[in-house]
């Protein structure tokens, strides 16, 4: 069952995509400015018929209150999508753990995270908020995960200049990365579902199995080249 929590405070479409426009140029000017005084550490290299879930302490971790962020301009509670959040994990995990669990041998299986409001708290933290904090139900089930031998690979629309940046800020929060797929000049002329598609296609012939695919937008989901989905609210598309 999917649970989606409207806000109190509905913004009006030319808002959404005013705030989405400033969203993106501040993203890229932060992504410049950190290049240029952050050394980042190695990125994690490219590694090496779907069942749907839908409902609304790990290592050394940033932790933060959501100072505000883009979110709050749109009337996003945090706390409210903490929980939509929490019910999502809750509602999966069991099956999760239990496939990986009936995982048999020889088998390489994989879980594929989306990362801006799947992994990492993106739009609930200003642009110069660095590292990002993470979803810390979201980086417990990795960390579950690859404690089991699942590899756990990150596919994201954000653009390769920042590839490095991003590597650094998921390794920092916790998250174990066993690879993390970006889009290069090419893929920045594929729509957004087919480019995630094509890389989840690449995973599977490097061998692996995709048990779980996890995202809050329907272009980290469709497509197929997983055995479940695991949506995360986006609150009809308020989230990036």
């Amino acid at each position: 069952m999917r649970i989606t929590r409207r806000t109190r405070n509905d913004r009006p479409t030319h808002t959404v995509r005013a705030v989405r426009a400033a969203r993106t140029a501040a993203v890229g000017t932060a992504a410049a400015a950190a290049i240029l005084t952050l050394v980042p550490a190695t990125a994690a290299q490219a590694a090496p018929t779907p069942a749907q879930v839908q409902a609304p302490a790990a290592a050394a971790a940033v932790t933060a209150s959501a100072p505000g962020g883009n979110a709050a301009i749109l009337g996003i509670d945090y706390a409210t999508w903490q929980r939509d959040v929490a019910a999502v994990i809750d509602a999966a995990r069991p099956a999760i753990e239990a496939r990986i669990a009936a995982s048999p041998a020889g088998e390489k299986p994989a879980l594929v995270l989306d990362i801006d409001n799947t992994s990492l708290e993106t739009d609930f933290h200003w642009f110069w908020t660095f590292p990002t904090p993470a979803i810390s139900k979201v980086r417990a089930l990795t960390q579950y995960a690859s404690q089991r031998g699942v590899a756990v690979f990150f596919v994201t629309a954000r653009p390769g200049i920042i590839e490095s940046l991003t590597a650094h800020n998921l390794k920092a929060v916790g998250y174990p990365v066993s690879g993390l797929y970006v889009r290069d000049l090419p893929d920045l002329f594929d729509e957004v579902s087919a480019y995630k598609t094509s890389k989840r296609a690449e995973i599977e012939a490097r061998g692996y199995t995709i048990i779980a695919n996890i995202g809050n937008s329907p272009t980290d989901l469709v497509g197929g080249h997983a055995e479940r989905t695991v949506k995360l609210p986006d609150y009809d598309g308020k989230l990036s």
